[in-house]
């Protein structure tokens, strides 16, 4: 079953279509013939709408959401307007005004959803039919009323005298027609294509008063392509098949689409180099597109973002529409700053200003049309993307997943070749199945470290379920199988080594283990000083052995040695620290930092597990300074985060960190507040360093898949340690193991309805 849910969503790719226009079709059909005025010039639309009036009498969707009044509304009137401008179809029209007269309350019902330019359009289109000698049987008051809304907006787009507010009346030009409009004026912002905004009724309207020849051509395009209708948007390929692979991604299930993927984004990165104004004329597709080529480590340039600050957000259409929706892409972008790309934290600064005022506000939360996008920007701001671990990004995702796929500009419209029940029941059921595996392994770790003993060292921090957790909620798939529980194993044998180290052994028991380590073949009960230190010998030589055997099915040699030494350098770094805590020594800034990116202790975690990604990684490559380096940006990263965070505790524990030495050395820095502020921007730019090593291409030997391995832990940091000490409190992690490990996810009810 599944199989053929991929190959469904599979055919999503091969061609985009949008479901078709009423109101901008009737637009369209309003446009008279240059060779004889009194016809039409594409007879085919007009008989499309003779040929899709709805039962009830009105134009638009046939499953229209009732909400969606408004809507349905202008559709059935300019349609109403096609028909008589060419003298048509009396019963279409009398049918049409009795549906606008029994719905016209909904015109001033401010829960109804408005469309893009209602208040100006709808009420230039009733100036028209009374132009016509048309009656609405509507009262004079209610007639008067939205006309004089009309005019109050007008104003205020008048007196703005912004680009943003000439930007939005020229894109609603058609409502504003008999009013002294220079429609000359409107082709300052023809598109290539002919077009004015990519809008079929914004350009019919202008085609109509100008008979203007790139117009024209645009307008038989769409007509061409959709046959005898048009969308309220074209073209919007780009943003809509960018929109379909971001979706796949945030459900998790993008690893089975990736041939088709990679399609989607060489053709929209060969259009960024040629600046395509399908992206670069439209807000969201530009930030949208700029995030996910950057994500998929495409060499592109954040310099196209930089115009959007706040003040030349508000000079756009989208600024002045105050459009949540753009303004939550470019929030997104602003998470993928590089080192030196200022512009993108301020972006990132005002958007989400922006962002939570939106929401303070509760318009989002006001009817169903608007929860969706509501629920995406908390989700935004509570879980930022460094900040985050796939599988909770995945639940999250699902979980408020719109199967609906509605779209509002001037009208409403969705992308009808895409089914989001097949996605979302592909989502779902690669989710729990995940985590039916997930479950397995954990318990194969319960049982490894009862085989290994290790629940017998009594100093040491029982943490497997957290361990594993970091490992399965960022390398998810199936096949990684060896890669979790490599990582798993070994997080849990780094808690125990280090509660050794941080005071649960002695000197000698400590020295003991570097020994045994280094000898590694032929150790005998003789050379064991302790019953702690043969548990945590023997349950490291048992794991390096089985990962060095693992290994060899994946990189075809032997890479034990390897391991050993990973573990070595960790448990030298620890002794070191040790020993400055014994003699009560606080080592130099420099000492601590040369050392304390090692004794963070994610190298056993992290490198081991690379062996099982999929490449080869040769012994030069991991053993290079590009993978050396990618490991201690990560490294450092964490552990001014943890430092930071855990400092209280760590002192009440007799131990230290990197808040005392800065206490101690740094003359910048008197309280552990000031520490902390340093600390962060350490970490942060150490974020952006491994962003930036991460996504490079040019020189790297590095396998892409085992950067993201480093990236993913650094986002585990942010999660773990940028609010509290996340893995030594284990409550504020239990919901995240929940959601990840045991509750599996259900399809709602109302998805079929």
């Amino acid at each position: 079953q599944s199989e053929g849910t991929k190959e469904r969503i599979s055919q999503m790719f091969n061609k985009i279509e949008l479901s078709v226009s009423s109101y901008d079709t009737a637009w369209v059909a309003m446009v008279p013939s240059l060779n004889s005025p009194a016809s039409p010039y594409f007879p085919e639309c007009l008989s499309w709408l003779l040929e899709n009036q709805l039962s009830d009498g009105s134009w638009g969707l046939t499953d229209r959401h009732p909400l969606l009044v408004k809507d349905t509304l202008a559709s059935t009137l300019a349609s109403i307007l096609a028909l008589k401008r060419w003298n048509i179809g009396e019963e279409h029209v009398n049918k049409g005004l009795r549906f606008i007269t029994s719905n016209f309350a909904s015109v001033t019902d401010e829960k109804q959803h408005t469309p893009i330019g209602f208040d100006i359009i709808f009420p230039g289109m009733i100036e028209n039919v009374q132009k016509m000698g048309i009656n609405l049987h509507v009262r004079p008051t209610a007639l008067n009323s939205i006309i004089h809304k009309k005019e109050m907006e007008l104003e205020r787009g008048t007196a703005s005298n912004s680009e943003g507010s000439k930007l939005y009346l020229a894109y609603v030009a058609e409502g504003v027609l008999g009013n002294g409009h220079d429609w000359n004026e409107l082709l300052k912002y023809q598109r290539k294509n002919g077009s004015l905004f990519n809008s079929p009724s914004t350009t019919a309207a202008a085609a109509a008063q100008l008979q203007d020849i790139n117009c024209l051509r645009y307008l038989r395009s769409v007509v061409g392509r959709y046959g005898n209708a048009v969308p309220t948007a074209y073209p919007l390929d780009i943003y809509t098949q960018l929109c379909l692979v971001d979706s796949l991604e945030s459900l998790g299930i993008a690893r089975h689409f990736t041939s088709e993927i990679k399609s989607v984004l060489d053709k929209t990165y060969s259009c960024w180099l040629m600046n395509d104004e399908e992206i670069f004329l439209d807000i969201s597709t530009c930030a949208m597109a700029f995030r996910i080529l950057r994500m998929h480590g495409y060499d592109i340039s954040s310099d196209v973002l930089a115009q959007f600050n706040e003040e030349g957000f508000s000079n756009t259409l989208a600024g002045y529409l105050k459009d949540t929706g753009a303004v939550l892409e470019l929030h997104r972008a602003s998470q993928f700053v590089l080192p030196d790309e200022l512009y993108l934290d301020e972006q990132k600064s005002w958007s989400s200003e922006f962002l939570k005022d939106e929401l303070s506000k509760g318009s989002m939360h006001a009817n169903k049309l608007s929860e969706c996008i509501s629920k995406e920007v908390n989700v935004a701001l509570k879980h930022p993307y460094y900040a985050n671990m796939h599988r909770l990004e995945n639940r999250r995702s699902i979980e408020n997943y719109d199967t609906n796929n509605l779209r509002i500009l001037k009208t409403s419209y969705r992308p009808i070749n895409f089914d989001g029940k097949d996605i979302i029941t592909l989502a779902v059921e690669d989710f729990n199945l995940c985590q039916m595996i997930h479950r397995k392994e954990l318990k194969e770790v319960e049982r490894w470290v009862k085989e290994n003993r290790l629940d017998k060292l009594a100093f040491a921090r029982q943490k497997e379920v957290f361990c594993y957790l970091s490992a399965a909620a960022t390398m998810f798939a199936p096949e990684l199988s060896d890669a979790r529980l490599s990582w798993a194993k070994n997080a849990f044998l780094t808690a125990q080594v280090d509660d050794l180290y941080d005071g649960g052994g002695s000197r000698e028991e400590r020295i003991n283990l570097i020994e045994l380590l280094e000898k590694w073949d032929g150790v005998s009960a003789t050379d064991i000083c302790s019953e702690t230190v043969e548990i945590l010998f023997y349950a490291l030589q048992n794991t390096i052995n089985e990962v060095g055997a693992k290994a060899i099915k994946w990189q075809h040699r032997d890479v034990t040695k390897h391991v050993v030494e990973i573990w070595l350098d960790l448990i030298k770094s620890d002794m070191k620290e040790a020993e400055w805590v014994i003699n009560k020594i606080v080592p130099t800034i420099n000492e601590y930092n040369a050392n304390s990116y090692t004794s963070f202790a994610c190298g056993p975690i992290v490198l081991p597990a690379l062996y099982f990604i999929g490449p080869h990684l040769s012994d030069k490559v991991a053993r290079g300074h590009e993978y050396h380096n990618l490991f201690k940006v990560m490294s450092i990263c964490g552990r001014n985060y943890n430092d930071y965070q855990g400092f209280k505790r760590e002192a009440e524990e007799g131990s230290f960190n990197g808040v005392h030495v800065l206490l101690h050395h740094d003359t910048d820095v008197s309280t552990v507040e000031e520490a902390g502020i340093k600390m962060r921007a350490i970490a942060e730019s150490s974020t952006r360093e491994l962003m930036k090593l991460v996504l490079q291409t040019k020189g790297s030997a590095v396998p892409r898949a085992c950067k993201d391995i480093f990236w993913n832990m650094c986002r585990i940091f942010h999660l773990f340690y940028a609010n509290t000490d996340g893995f030594s409190s284990a409550e504020e992690m239990i919901k995240d193991a929940k959601a990840v490990l045991y509750v599996p996810l259900t399809i709602p009810g109302e998805m079929w309805e």
